[in-house]
């Protein structure tokens, strides 16, 4: 059994029960969301070690939260089975400690915690309210972030406040989102042409180097093309193939890895540029480019016109500040340090300053 069902079980077998006797009435949601493989349904065998069992978040008012949410916790506590359908109710080696904050508890030996949605969206995103987000709060939060708190699973939601809030994060607008294309295209334009230019002197690591970046680049354009926030680097691969692009694009990226000669890993790379851009206008954005695959000035590699789909694809942002910002992309663009995405205040202040 998977970790979001064997919580689900939890939620509707073990706590359920209890908390109709314990808090009678209350209102709450109950969901498992935040971190962990299992909300991307990823987790195995090997997920065991830590950060896995049954585990279940309730939300709660900052009424009721004041009111019970402490004593709930405690309470629970003495009730806990050891084990839930064969599986430890402990936190094992987990990392992650239990929930903590003004209005967050939990406790490490049996996998309730108890929080307000105010609580969740600061805790995970630094974010005191959806009302009025703007365009560089969405571009200071990291999509590994968004995802882990838009994917697992609501189990139960009295007012629907925690459905409307992951459906209102559960993308970029249109406007961010097409700013992030131009952004991932200036990140392939900077090096495409460095695969032959490293390999034409004899550099074969350093081409592979560079080819490996562009078929992240290339992975993380497919993300956005497909409208899907991208994971945690561990799960990159997992979840880029379950997507329609990564028919196309796998057996293209799997041979430029594979490839003994930088003129291959070029030309490879660049048919996978010509998908991307393809797909990119076959959704209505630059239709008035044609992609052309032809060599870097004068040398000969093979790169593609990423200038003018930058330019086309900047030139369809309505907003003006949006518009204005200079083409270097959102977060997750400009690092992939992990304390900088997991760190959603210091990621705000970060790009703030960046984008000016």
């Amino acid at each position: 059994m998977q970790g979001i069902e064997l919580s689900r079980r939890f939620y509707f077998e073990a706590i359920r029960p209890w908390l109709d006797g314990a808090g009678p009435g209350l209102k709450h949601s109950a969901a498992l969301i935040g971190y962990g493989s299992e909300l991307l349904g990823f987790d195995d065998e090997i997920s065991k070690d830590h950060n896995w069992g049954p585990r279940v978040h309730l939300l709660v008012s900052r009424e009721d939260f004041t009111a019970h949410a402490h004593r709930l916790v405690e309470e629970f506590s003495t009730v806990a089975p050891a084990e839930f359908l064969g599986e430890p109710i402990g936190w094992r080696s987990r990392p992650h400690p239990p929930a903590s904050g003004s209005e967050a508890v939990g406790a490490a030996d049996h996998g309730l915690e108890i929080h307000t949605l105010e609580s969740r969206l600061d805790g995970a995103l630094a974010i005191q309210s959806l009302d009025g987000l703007g365009p560089l709060q969405w571009l200071g939060l990291s999509e590994q972030r968004l995802l882990a708190f838009t994917a697992g699973a609501v189990f139960h939601d009295d007012d629907n406040r925690l459905t409307q809030a992951r459906a209102a994060l559960s993308y970029f607008p249109r406007d961010v989102w097409l700013y992030k294309i131009a952004c991932q295209w200036r990140r392939i334009a900077e090096e495409q042409a460095f695969v032959g230019r490293a390999g034409q002197v004899g550099d074969d690591l350093g081409s592979r180097v560079i080819a490996s970046r562009l078929v992240r680049d290339v992975m993380r354009m497919a993300f956005l093309l497909e409208r899907r926030y991208a994971p945690y680097a561990k799960w990159l691969g997992s979840a880029f193939a379950k997507l329609p692009l990564s028919a196309t694009l796998a057996p293209l990226l799997n041979n430029v890895l594979e490839a003994p000669q930088w003129q291959e890993r070029g030309n490879t790379l660049a048919s996978a540029y010509l998908a991307l851009a393809h797909r990119q206008q076959a959704d209505g954005i630059g239709v008035g480019v044609e992609p052309v695959i032809g060599p870097y000035h004068e040398r000969p590699f093979a790169t593609i016109n990423a200038d003018d789909l930058i330019q086309a694809t900047v030139a369809e942002i309505e907003d003006p500040i949006i518009r204005a910002l200079p083409v270097v992309g959102s977060l997750d663009q400009v690092t992939d340090l992990t304390p900088v995405l997991e760190d959603a205040r210091a990621a705000q202040r970060m790009m703030a300053v960046l984008l000016g």
